[in-house]
């Protein structure tokens, strides 16, 4: 356990202030003794010498049945964790109580987590009660959906509900901004020659009218004007998502989903929602619901880019119009140099490539560096890419202009 998630979830029971604030110095030294007891976990060897009681040793306890040995309280360095909830679904449920009684939401999403990852609880999430007890996130449904097969239909209605739960709170927070920042860029890439006033795009203008420019007026006289054309309600783009659904993919099948979502929602674009493992399946018909596409969804699996890609390929009427968007990490389990063509030749077409490595907030996952390298070299740089960061890249790539690639130092940019 560190020592960060402890603070956070800490509480200042005794009053005691930072030392310089006013407070007892003895206070302030008895809170951080405090402090370091719930992080060390209070076996002989943590050398604090103090004890805890009240609302500190329920969440000690708390921390200690994720963390500790089984025996009360937490390892020694070295000492192998073992689990302390047991597989009682009635215990775990009372833990999940107690986690979100003790600490903030965002540290509770972590230690759902762990207890998923360290102590194998996905079983446990197959049961209904279980599910109502947990904080819903975007790595929780992700563990669902790997799950989908196997969850028995007692489940599935509460399953679904945790998840319609989360894609909402996140269409929520990316909808709006995405439809201003796209809509944006679809009336920017519309240029016309004959503009109103406050159409004109300057930069453009100017551009094209250097050779015009008066030095003794020290002035540009513009012969003709470029302005920003104003998107009508006809299909302007075509999207094509084209998403990884291997496991290590979770999170970026959740937000591409509701991307596509809400991609789809817009008039002006006509948007395709692709998943692949070794197989390909299209989801285009399912994206007035993105908790239908996610169900949809099977993670896992092998990767077949190549087999996606030609999918793709041959949906593509109006190149120049197309924006494909490919989501993995890259490990190519199909016939590599034919993944690398079908990229050129899309290019080559006109069509638009944008390589994500991952499409979540937890940055670039484990990927095949010698395919990002190759990509790039085509002029698809890969990179990973935030939620927060995507309505920027589409309006880049529907807009034609080089995309707002984050510095992270990835051999694939």
């Amino acid at each position: 356990m560190s020592a960060g998630v402890v603070n956070t979830g800490a509480t200042d029971q005794g009053g005691a202030s930072e030392p310089g604030g006013g407070t007892d110095p003895v206070d302030a030294v008895d809170e951080r003794l405090r402090r370091w007891r719930l992080v060390l976990g209070g076996e002989d060897a943590d050398g604090t010498g103090c004890s805890l009681t009240g609302q500190d040793a329920a969440m000690d306890g708390a921390l200690g049945a994720l963390y500790g040995n089984g025996k009360g309280g937490r390892p020694r360095a070295g000492r192998e964790r073992s689990a302390g909830l047991g597989a009682s679904a009635p215990s775990v449920a009372r833990w999940l109580g107690d986690i979100r009684t003790y600490f903030p939401s965002s540290v509770v999403q972590v230690m759902q987590r762990d207890a998923i990852d360290r102590l194998g609880l996905s079983t446990l999430l197959l049961e209904p009660e279980m599910l109502e007890a947990v904080e819903a996130d975007v790595h929780l449904v992700g563990t669902l959906l790997s799950l989908n097969k196997a969850m028995p239909e007692t489940t599935k209605e509460t399953a679904r509900a945790v998840v319609r739960k989360v894609v909402q709170d996140l269409e929520k927070r990316l909808a709006t901004r995405t439809r201003a920042t796209l809509t944006g860029a679809l009336d920017r890439s519309a240029r016309i020659n004959r503009p109103r006033h406050h159409d004109i795009d300057w930069n453009r203008t100017i551009s094209a009218n250097l050779k015009h420019y008066l030095p003794e007026y020290r002035t540009i006289v513009p012969e003709r004007l470029i302005g920003y054309g104003r998107a009508s309600q006809s299909v302007k783009k075509e999207v094509i998502l084209c998403i990884d659904q291997s496991g290590s993919m979770a999170a970026s099948v959740v937000y591409a989903s509701v991307f596509g979502a809400v991609l789809a929602s817009m008039r002006s674009i006509n948007t395709r929602l692709v998943v692949f493992d070794t197989a390909v399946v299209d989801l285009t018909d399912q994206l007035d619901d993105p908790v239908d596409v996610l169900f949809g969804t099977q993670l896992g699996g092998g990767t077949d880019i190549n087999r996606a890609l030609a999918y793709c390929q041959s949906q593509i009427t109006r190149p120049a119009d197309t924006v494909v968007v490919l989501i993995s990490d890259l490990y190519e389990g199909g016939i590599r140099n034919e993944m690398l063509k079908r990229v050129s030749a899309m290019k080559a077409s006109g069509v638009q490539f944008v390589t994500l490595l991952a499409l979540s907030d937890e940055g670039a996952p484990a990927y095949d560096r010698e395919h990002a390298a190759a990509l790039a070299a085509l002029g698809a740089p890969a990179f990973a890419c935030t939620p927060d960061l995507f309505p920027d890249v589409m309006a880049a790539a529907i807009e034609k202009r080089p995309l707002p690639i984050p510095d992270t130092g990835s051999p694939g940019q």
